[in-house]
């Protein structure tokens, strides 16, 4: 096993004067070290240093270290070009980057013999990277190259080498950054279980990492570090009822988990569960009970796993069964087996594919809606090319979205938490992307005008009382041109409520200026569907005769989302050509990397370019970043991956990376951030809004991987860092990852916590003072448990 990470503070960093001390006893016990082993190799390794010094050890992988790393650096050259700034480094930077690569296991006696046998060509190379280049072995490289040099033998050779170079050199190095990699016998990813060895060795490394707060001359390393708003607002700023922040984060050395002793269980979702505040409200007939009711101070204990809980069965075959144990409910397959919803079958739970309005398959419905061979239903859907994102309102178990897949296009399937038990968890445990949520009495967390399509499909959701309130939130969220899919009896059926409610939905839709576009029959199914298409002009709003629904005030923002109240009014179709909605997008894929049209030149974006320009530089930075580092150079085995959530998206550039896996991302936007989620469904993802102060609207056990750029040391100036990781490994399923991209003295606080709950460290790297860690998450509870008195039925 390997030991928590160490980073050796560079010349020009402030370091605190607690750190200081740390780092200065650190040194003088090197020394001491040093004085002993060196004096018999010394000369050897000056001659050789001399004789390769143009020679390196380790190369900055391009994928983690973009081009412009050094902007907003003071203390360094700052960077010309895209094209010039790697070479700039190489050159001018003079540098000693310590590299580790660990493993859990030992080797055989033969391999520590071949290992002494090789310490001297070790040591050479270790010599080689002082005042050299740093050109010869990628972060990648440096896994595949492991076998060679992970003895535990080595490992101290290794350590002994360095401290040499280190006495030789002292007062001319610059010590950049150091590697440790975590690479298991098996390469077996999403196990979750670690063996009892691991544990006991995890459990007597040191826990607490040396912490080298980062100097303002070095934060700068990645440009995504630098963002700045731009011309783009906030989400705060724009939803005027944004909680207060809660609580500052507490800096801690130690950290003693303890597991959540709520009703709810291994099911606990903090802002859904909190029962005292829900006993407390005075009225739930627009479904108050089922909305977001987050404690003043989230919970920082651990959620409870299922017993007989098992690693997710891996997609495509999820989306037809998954293990009982894990979502150990079968209510819904006693209420809604007959729709072929979900069976109970042995140890599997079954998904034929079917829903209420389509028992017979999604697939033959997915294509009635488009139109198939006789039925020319809305041949304008066009799936997976003009329409790509859609908004699936009361879901179910998410069949409709899962084999959308098939069609190219992602659907936002969302149900509440409610008597339809485990809907959305079921879905998850698929592999199909759903949050909780419910047509309540707050706009939904998306901005406006973004999906292509709505759909419900009887999703139980009363459109036409009290002004169309719900409907016109659907208007909201409607791109111009869009289609809103209706799939329910009053569509298809004469009762007598059927036929008042088809009357007061069609008064409603005309005034809203919808279109008709089709009512037909699936005699498959035996359903109807009526489809409507939301205008693209403002003609339809002028030539009313009467101002209902009325039309919302200039002054009213209508991207504002968070814990906003609904409003029965419509905003106006945007006209001017270079304003979001005006125009559809391009068809799905060229959507993806094409830069919208109202992405003006005029405007600055968030890392402080013109915003084509940022737009197509974070595009580039992180398709490098996945390429030469995620997919090969941190040891996850990406078909284990299905659930990725990018945590702290900014233009989905790390989702539109993704695309060529079978996996799906959900880009989530801060509220304190440039409001940017209008671009990540311009280019054809989707993602939402959320305050990482408080629970996200998910399940426990959610995602396989985890991705947070710069997100840990941003909440932690206004939030509890234990308490967003609590809810991270909330989140995240046993066996799943989590990589952060940070400031040093974060990685340090967020590795000693994952340490404390006894995750694998699989990876850590930093560079002056800009971190990468990958950690995954082990099947590990705590034994104590702590009550959580609000969420206590």
């Amino acid at each position: 096993m390997m030991t928590s990470s160490s980073v050796v503070p560079m010349q020009n960093v402030d370091v605190s004067q607690e750190n200081k001390s740390e780092v200065k006893e650190q040194v003088i016990e090197n020394n001491n070290e040093v004085k002993e082993q060196a004096n018999g190799n010394v000369d050897e390794v000056k001659e050789q240093e001399k004789k390769d010094s143009d020679t390196s050890q380790f190369e900055d992988n391009p994928g983690d270290l973009p081009e412009d790393a050094t902007k907003g650096d003071t203390n360094d050259t700052p960077s010309q070009s895209e094209s010039d700034s790697n070479s700039q480094e190489n050159k001018e930077q003079k540098q000693d980057e310590n590299v580790e690569l660990k493993t859990g296991e030992k080797e055989s006696s033969a391999e520590e013999t071949k290992s002494e046998d090789n310490e001297s060509n070790q040591e050479t190379d270790r010599s080689k990277t002082e005042g050299g280049d740093n050109d010869s072995v990628g972060q990648g490289d440096s896994e595949e190259g492991s076998g060679e040099q992970k003895s535990d033998t080595d490992e101290s050779e290794k350590k002994t080498d360095s401290e040499e170079s280190s006495a030789d050199t002292k007062s001319e190095e610059k010590v950049d950054g150091e590697i440790e990699e975590k690479v298991s016998q098996n390469d077996q990813d999403g196990s979750g279980d670690n063996s009892d060895d691991k544990k006991d060795e995890s459990q007597t490394k040191d826990q607490t990492p040396t912490e080298v707060f980062p100097s303002g001359a070095q934060s700068d390393l990645l440009n995504e570090t630098t963002t700045q708003n731009g011309a783009f607002s906030t989400q705060a700023a724009e939803s005027k009822n944004e909680k207060e922040s809660q609580g500052s984060s507490k800096q801690q050395t130690g950290y003693s988990w303890k597991l959540c002793n709520v009703t709810a269980g291994p099911d606990y979702i903090p802002c859904l569960d909190n029962l005292q505040a829900i006993k407390s409200l005075s009225s739930t007939k627009h479904y108050e009970h089922r909305e977001r009711h987050c404690p003043q101070n989230p919970p920082t204990c651990l959620v409870a796993v299922p017993k007989g809980y098992k690693k997710p069965i891996e997609w495509p075959t999820s989306r037809e069964k998954i293990w009982y144990y894990n979502v150990p409910h079968t209510k819904l397959a006693e209420v809604k087996g007959h729709q072929n919803w979900v069976k109970v079958t042995g140890e599997y739970l079954t998904f034929p594919g079917g829903g209420t309005q389509f028992k017979f398959g999604a697939l033959h419905y997915i294509d009635f809606i488009q139109g198939g061979e006789l039925l020319l239903s809305v041949p304008d859907v066009a799936w997976g090319k003009r329409s790509r994102v859609i908004l699936d309102v009361g879901c179910g178990v998410a069949s409709f979205g899962g084999y959308l897949f098939d069609r190219d296009v992602l659907a936002m399937s969302l149900a509440p938490k409610d008597e339809h038990e485990a809907q959305v968890q079921f879905a998850l445990e698929r592999g199909i992307p759903a949050i909780s949520a419910v047509m309540g009495t707050t706009r939904l967390p998306f901005p406006s005008r973004v999906f292509d399509i709505v759909h419900c499909a009887r999703c139980r959701v009363p459109w036409h009382i009290e002004g169309g309130k719900l409907l016109l939130e659907l208007n909201r969220l409607l791109r111009p041109g869009g289609f809103f899919v209706w799939s329910a009896t009053p569509v298809y059926q004469k009762k007598p409520d059927d036929v008042a409610i088809w009357k007061a939905m069609s008064e409603l839709i005309k005034s809203m200026c919808w279109e008709l576009i089709s009512i037909n029959k699936d005699t498959v199914n035996g359903v109807g569907v009526a489809t409507y298409r939301k205008p693209m002009s403002n003609d339809c709003y002028e030539k009313r005769s009467q101002n209902n629904p009325p039309m919302c005030a200039d002054s009213d923002d209508s991207n504002a989302a968070w814990y906003v109240p609904l409003q029965a009014c419509m905003h106006k179709i945007p006209i001017d050509s270079t304003e979001r909605g005006s125009q559809w997008p391009e068809e799905w894929p060229a959507r993806l990397v094409t830069t919208p049209y109202w992405l003006l030149s005029s405007k600055v974006g968030v890392y402080g370019k013109s915003a084509p320009e940022d737009f197509a530089s974070d595009n580039e930075h992180w398709k490098r970043v996945v390429t030469k580092s995620y997919l090969n150079g941190i040891g996850i085995d990406w078909s284990t991956v299905r659930n990725v959530m990018d945590m702290r998206a900014i233009y989905g550039g790390f989702a539109a990376a993704l695309k060529d896996l079978n996996v799906w991302v959900m880009n989530v936007v801060s509220i304190d951030a440039p409001d940017t989620l209008p671009i990540i469904y311009e280019r054809g993802l989707f993602g939402i809004y959320h305050d990482w102060c408080e629970s996200f609207s998910t399940y426990p056990r959610s995602y396989d991987l985890l991705h947070a750029d710069h997100l840990f040391s941003n909440i932690k100036k206004r939030c509890n860092l234990v308490a967003l990781v609590a809810e991270v490994d909330r989140i995240l399923r046993p066996g799943g990852k989590l990589i952060v991209r940070d400031h040093v003295e974060t990685i340090n606080a967020v590795e000693s916590m994952a340490r404390a709950m006894q995750w694998e460290v699989r990876l850590t790297y930093s560079k002056d003072n800009e971190g990468l860690l990958c950690v995954q998450k082990s099947m590990w509870r705590p034994s104590e448990s702590e009550m959580i008195s609000y969420a206590i039925a």
